[in-house]
């Protein structure tokens, strides 16, 4: 017993050992977390400016919609050269300008919020005179709430 425990730790096999999976996989979680930082980083700030004014005009068109379904009043919603605006919201004030002055409607800049609970599919298109390779979409199917998705 004395003679197998001397020879456990020493010899050929002892001098050979690698790494064990666990390591590997410390190392490869590593790496991959320094490379989505990069990727983060190194993000185009046109594409996040113009996702985010998608965002927050997705948020001011639910906004409105949940107050003209409370009011029972119709809501328009309507793009023009400033900026945009609400028709028909009683007392509410919403934002009515882009966070980013390049910012502007392609196509058709007008939808219905309301009150009916269910709305007809709309959608309206953002875009960047910055940027006017890239386009963002806001739009529903009339049941579910505004989402956001980038055009190729």
């Amino acid at each position: 017993m004395s003679q197998h425990l001397h020879t456990h730790g020493s010899g050929p096999q002892a001098a050979q050992r690698g790494f064990t999976l666990l390591e590997l996989l410390v190392v490869i979680a590593i790496m991959a977390l320094a490379t989505a930082g990069v990727g983060l980083a190194l993000r185009d700030s046109g594409a996040t400016a113009l996702q985010r004014e998608g965002e927050r005009l997705a948020a001011l068109l639910e906004s409105a919609r949940a107050q003209s379904r409370a009011s029972g009043a119709a809501v328009r919603w309507r793009a023009d050269a400033r900026g945009f605006h609400f028709e028909g919201l009683p007392a509410a004030r919403l934002p009515d300008h882009w966070l980013d002055g390049a910012t502007a409607v392609r196509g058709p800049g007008e939808l219905w919020l309301g009150p009916e609970p269910l709305i007809g599919a709309q959608q309206v298109v953002i875009v960047s005179q910055n940027h006017p390779d890239r386009a963002v979409r806001v739009a529903t199917d009339g049941l579910r709430p505004f989402s956001v998705q980038a055009l190729p």
